[in-house]
């Protein structure tokens, strides 16, 4: 039990050990400050003359002047037991966000979406490409081309690439960073509408929507990309070359190199078999070659968004699918 929580068994048996009740030191070191003594120091605190300075400076006039009182680290104790030790500013308090943990074992489980800008020829001025990319297969369900970024026409596109999909209520979840039209009211009724469980990166974190931002970056590296677009037509129409390039040729390393398309509409099964003949048959022709019997790369059997750690410096293993399509731990994994 304590290796599964991962806790050492001298805390669990000390936890179990009754505790006895802690009695208060009554005990009034002689360095102490008389009650007389610690009146004064608050009143010289409250004063009109040191009510805005800090304690360190107020020790250091007084120290100037030939006053000694305390220390200022006295000052500072004196002022917490009155709390009055606090951040006067009006400061923004950020909730500790919870970091999301997503899993997609098979298409249409898990989408990951966002938006990024295309440059123009004119200064300031930017077309929006929204892509909703499923995780599990790399492929891109549903994009447009805007020249805003809108909540409404992110809710149009969410709701037709759903329909397009089938996707029945309760067995999806969208993933995205915490932008103006991923949190607008339409997108959120939607989700409620369809039954959908929406997932949120946290904030100034890079790297909790990866999937959507490697995408961009091989769509944006790609040779058909031209840098900057004249005109809105002209940006749908090299986004609809990009997107079919990605999803129907781009070998994808994340998914065994095959293309995002073949994965998601599980055509990679008959060229995983296609594959393996091709390498047994070079192994049969020429053993000496191979170190051992050469099989094709499998497609990852589960996908993670942020993998719960099990120990330190440990992480869970990506699964992969066997010959039978059972999900086993992926053999070349180091953890």
């Amino acid at each position: 039990m304590c290796d599964a929580l991962v806790v050492s068994r001298s805390s669990y048996y000390a936890a179990l050990q009754p505790k006895s009740p802690r009695v208060p030191c009554t005990h009034k070191s002689h360095r102490a400050l008389g009650d007389t003594e610690r009146r004064d120091v608050v009143e010289i605190l409250h004063s009109e003359r040191f009510v805005d300075q800090a304690p360190a400076a107020i020790f250091a006039t007084l120290l100037d002047e030939g006053v000694y009182h305390c220390s200022v680290r006295t000052m500072y104790r004196i002022l917490a037991d009155l709390d009055e030790v606090r951040e006067r500013r009006a400061i923004a308090r950020r909730p500790n966000y919870k970091k999301p943990e997503l899993l997609a074992t098979g298409p249409n489980q898990v989408w990951s979406w966002d938006i990024t800008k295309l440059r123009s020829f004119e200064k300031w001025v930017y077309y929006y490409l929204y892509v909703l990319l499923d995780i599990y297969s790399r492929y891109v369900v549903g994009y447009l081309v805007a020249d805003r970024e809108s909540g409404e026409l992110a809710r149009d596109l969410i709701e037709e690439s759903c329909k397009k999909q089938g996707i029945l209520p309760g067995t999806l979840t969208i993933h995205s960073d915490r932008g103006t039209p991923m949190r607008s009211k339409p997108v959120s009724m939607l989700y409620v509408d369809l039954g959908i469980d929406k997932s949120f990166g946290r904030p100034s974190v890079s790297d909790d929507n990866p999937f959507s931002e490697s995408n961009f970056k091989t769509l944006k590296y790609c040779p058909l990309f031209p840098g900057r677009m004249g005109t809105l037509i002209e940006s749908r129409e090299v986004s609809r070359k990009l997107i079919t390039w990605y999803n129907c040729k781009h070998k994808h390393s994340g998914i065994a190199y095959y293309t995002p398309e073949q994965v998601h509409y599980g055509k990679d099964k008959e060229l995983h078999k296609t594959r393996g003949k091709a390498l047994l048959s070079a192994y049969e022709k020429n053993p000496e070659r191979f170190k051992s019997k050469p099989e094709p790369m499998l497609v990852p059997g589960g996908v993670w968004i942020n993998p719960p750690v099990l120990q330190p410096g440990l992480t869970v293993d990506p699964y992969e699918k066997n010959e039978s399509g059972i999900f086993i731990k992926n053999k070349n994994s180091s953890s």
